[in-house]
């Protein structure tokens, strides 16, 4: 999966440059007007700025839409690890977000289905008689990012770190969390579009 993501983004700026590379051959002619008028120049700026490295968490999120307020479930490091766990199955996600008891807002760590795996299943443990704050990987080592983050930066953080999910933090207080399918999606639609512009141009239709 981890080599996958990474064979699918160099290959993505692989076919950017080739297409680039492709409007300088096919029609280098064209370039100085571009650059000597206001509004292909303006045109111009505006595909820079809708490029392949402008979507952000934000956007991931505003994406989600109401779905968005259960995509981050959280339990408190007082849970049991079985009832953390059931509620992982029942919502089908692979990590919960743990907070502190009675504090929804102040991040503690993080519990995925890894940490049962290692820590309880392997090592004979009792999911029930075990709490989520002695096995979750705590908030001093978590991994994480803001809502200005650029897609392609959680990618590459989830890519080179070995993780699924990824805390959303703004102003030291937890708003959301997204995971690498929510990444992934988010860095195909942005290719896309950005492929489709870029023939567009090619065509004139800039």
């Amino acid at each position: 999966m981890q080599a996958a993501i990474r064979s699918f983004v160099s290959g993505g700026n692989v076919v950017k440059a080739s297409l680039l590379q492709h409007v300088r051959v096919i029609n280098p002619a064209i370039q100085p007007s571009v650059f000597c008028k206001r509004s292909e120049s303006t045109q111009s700026s505006r595909m820079e700025e809708h490029g392949f490295e402008s979507t952000t968490i934000s956007d991931v999120m505003n994406a989600k839409g109401k779905s968005a307020d259960g995509s981050w479930l959280w339990c408190t490091t007082d849970d049991s690890v079985y009832d953390a766990v059931k509620s992982m199955t029942q919502h089908n996600v692979g990590a919960l977000v743990v907070v502190k008891p009675g504090e929804q807002q102040s991040l503690a760590g993080i519990i995925t289905e890894r940490d049962y795996l290692r820590k309880i299943i392997v090592q004979g443990r009792s999911s029930k008689s075990t709490k989520v704050g002695d096995i979750m990987t705590e908030e001093n080592k978590l991994i994480t990012v803001t809502p200005e983050t650029k897609v392609l930066r959680a990618m590459q953080l989830m890519t080179d770190n070995r993780i699924r999910h990824i805390p959303v933090i703004k102003d030291k207080g937890m708003v959301g969390m997204v995971s690498i399918g929510d990444v992934v999606r988010a860095v195909v639609t942005e290719h896309r579009e950005e492929l489709n512009r870029l023939n567009a141009f090619i065509q004139g239709g800039y």
